[in-house]
C-alpha cells in the first residue's frame, strides 16, 4: 500500500516506514504531522475520488533536520568591477511515514449508515 502526498507544494510517494524529506516543517523531533493524500493505491484498488481521499490520511514522524546542497551564484558586470558572490542552502525536514489508514472514513461511515437506519 502507498499514497501520494501534498507537501510544502510537492508531491511525494509514501509507503509506511519510508523517509521523506520535505520542505522544512514546524515542529519538535518526535512530533506527529498529518499530511494530505491525493492517491491511495492498495493492492489492486485505486482511490482517487476527492470525496473518498477525504477519509484517508496519512500520519508521520518528524524525524529530524536536514539540509540540501549548496547553491552558488556569482554576479558579474563587464568593464565596471561589479562582482557579487552569493549562495543558498534550503533548509529540510525529514519524516518518516507511520501510517497510511482511512479510519475517520470508516467511522464517518457508521454514524451515517446508523442515523440513516434510525429515519
Amino acid at each position: 500500500m502507498y499514497a501520494i502526498v501534498r507537501c510544502g507544494g510537492r508531491q511525494e510517494k509514501a509507503s509506511v516506514d519510508d523517509i521523506l524529506t520535505v520542505d522544512k516543517l514546524s515542529g519538535e523531533v518526535g512530533s506527529s504531522v498529518t499530511l494530505p493524500a491525493l492517491l491511495v493505491v492498495d493492492g489492486d484498488k485505486v482511490i482517487s475520488n476527492h470525496a473518498e481521499l477525504g477519509g484517508y490520511q496519512v500520519t508521520a514522524e518528524i524525524v529530524g533536520a536536514a539540509s540540501g546542497p549548496k547553491i552558488n551564484m556569482i554576479q558579474y558586470k563587464n568593464k565596471t568591477g561589479y562582482r557579487r558572490r552569493l549562495g543558498h542552502r534550503q533548509k529540510y525536514t525529514q519524516v518518516r511515514v507511520t501510517s497510511i489508514g482511512a479510519a475517520k472514513a470508516s467511522a464517518s461511515k457508521k454514524k451515517a449508515s446508523a442515523s440513516q437506519g434510525k429515519d
